[in-house]
């Protein structure tokens, strides 16, 4: 996962700004490794689970913003990835990595085979400002497999603050069963199913027919957008986004593999 800027430290409680829901972050203990401890684990998809951490002295993040994970065996090999936080911001000393079982995979195969509550890790982190999303701008997310990840710690913080700011999210999955936090969505969010979906469910890749509804129907001052997925998806949607009249300077684009 690239980082295009590093913005770290602590949060701040949103209620001291005139903005509501608008959060920030200082430049304190981003830097330093600290122990995270294994405390649940939770199925989303069959191929993909969140993890839940308890971090008792995480210094917060910003929706969107991801963390650096190290594992080291008892041989001292180290094996280090970048991972997106699920969870919303809050002061409850926990985080939630939401990880694909990647074939292969060395770190998320870990987790998926041989991690259980209880197991230690460590972290470092939030890091990187770009694609951050503060809380006080109107936010068109949109995202593909696992790039949901770091757009639905942007929903979650929407919600858990009760903010007004217009915010809506499509998300594409190859099929219902792949859908991960399908449980959690709710008006807000549009389902791009590309493979398989229920009977009377339109199949097929996002268009820019899912997409004009809600730029005809753009907030005042538009959107901030925020894309998330692997190469080939980042790149088609933000070419539906430009050629729908979304500046580009107001894309911000995260993609892996």
């Amino acid at each position: 996962m690239p980082a295009t800027e590093t913005v770290t430290g602590t949060f701040t409680p949103p209620t001291r700004f005139a903005v509501p829901g608008r959060i920030e972050v200082g430049s304190r203990a981003a830097g330093r490794w600290q122990t995270a401890t294994l405390t649940a684990i939770r199925r989303e998809t069959p191929r993909a689970a969140t993890f839940r951490f308890a971090v008792p002295e995480w210094a917060g993040h910003l929706p969107g913003q991801h963390l650096m994970l190290r594992l080291t065996a008892e041989d001292g090999y180290t094996a280090q990835r970048h991972y997106s936080i699920a969870s919303a911001p809050d002061d409850s000393g926990h985080i939630e990595l939401t990880l694909d079982h990647v074939e292969g995979g060395e770190v998320s195969g870990w987790f998926h085979t041989v991690a259980r509550p209880g197991d230690r890790v460590e972290v470092r982190g939030p890091l990187s400002g770009f694609f951050a999303w503060p809380g006080d701008r109107p936010a068109l997310l949109i995202g593909a497999g696992s790039g949901v990840v770091p757009l639905m710690s942007m929903v979650r913080h929407h919600r858990a603050r009760g903010l007004t700011v217009p915010l809506r999210l499509l998300v594409s999955a190859r099929s219902p069963e792949e859908l991960i936090y399908a449980r959690e969505y709710g008006p807000e969010t549009t389902p791009v199913l590309t493979r398989s979906a229920p009977e009377g469910v339109p199949v097929g890749r996002l268009t820019a027919a899912h997409l004009a509804p809600l730029m005809d129907d753009r907030p005042a001052g538009g959107w901030e957008a925020y894309v998330c997925g692997s190469n080939a998806f980042a790149e088609h949607a933000s070419r539906l986004l430009v050629a729908a009249g979304q500046p580009v300077d107001r894309i911000r684009v995260e993609r892996f593999g």
